[in-house]
């Protein structure tokens, strides 16, 4: 009888279905990956993956996802690159699953591999164009407080998934518009999370930076070096 009442029991229990690759676009912590999702044929999934590392290196993949996994040619010949997807909550974690095979689509300091982020709403790629057009818009009105309010939530709610150039634009961009509004407190906190690096000289940059990292950067540098003047008004 306990035998059979086990039984009973095991075939009672509820099974938990395995999570499963919702379409999206995905992005990592730091905005240097980012993945996009769509039905495919068949019921598949296809999938289109950048990523950027270290002096503008790159990855860039895309297939289709078959039980978790996509299947690209290799360099050499007879392997294959499998890149897998692993759900993790509302994210994914992609991994090469083919002992290195994968680094064919990588220059040679960028990697794809890491944790893939669900965006908060308005954190997409689009949104974020969506957003710094609508602040120009407003900004070219000296609709300043306008302005504000269409860049400053991206900051508040996107900081995690931005790429590190773009947030440097936004602060930028965001901290005129606060100091047009003559907030310069909120100005000069703005852009502090750049002033360690704007109070070196851009020989001193070039050291501490990839040349091409540099060479992108060095502008915003610079025009954080003339807002942080402005931002301190007449102290």
């Amino acid at each position: 009888m306990r035998l059979i009442l086990t039984i009973l029991l095991l075939v009672a229990l509820p099974t938990v279905a395995s999570p499963t690759i919702q379409p999206g676009e995905y992005l990592t912590e730091g905005g240097w990956g980012t993945l996009k999702i769509k039905p495919g044929k068949n019921k598949q999934l296809t999938f289109v993956l950048d990523a950027i590392g270290a002096n503008a290196h790159s990855c860039n993949l895309e297939g289709e996802i078959i039980n978790g996994r996509a299947t690209l040619e290799a360099e050499e010949e007879g392997k294959a690159c499998v890149v897998g997807f692993k759900p993790k909550g509302d994210d994914l974690e992609v991994a090469d699953r083919s002992e290195g095979y994968c680094r064919y689509y990588c220059g040679m300091r960028a990697s794809f591999e890491g944790l893939y982020i669900m965006p908060a709403a308005g954190c997409t790629l689009a949104g974020v164009r969506k957003a710094r057009k609508a602040f120009k818009q407003a900004y070219d009105k000296k609709a300043y407080a306008d302005a504000e309010a269409h860049l400053s939530p991206l900051l508040n709610n996107c900081n995690k998934t931005l790429n590190w150039l773009e947030e440097g634009w936004i602060r930028n961009d965001l901290a005129l518009a606060q100091y047009k509004s003559r907030n310069l407190l909120a100005c000069r906190e703005t852009l502090q999370a750049l002033a360690d690096d704007a109070a070196k000289t851009d020989a001193e940059l070039r050291e501490d930076y990839p040349p091409t990292d540099a060479e992108s950067y060095l502008p915003i540098m610079r025009a954080t070096r003339t807002n942080l003047k402005l931002c301190k008004g007449n102290q």
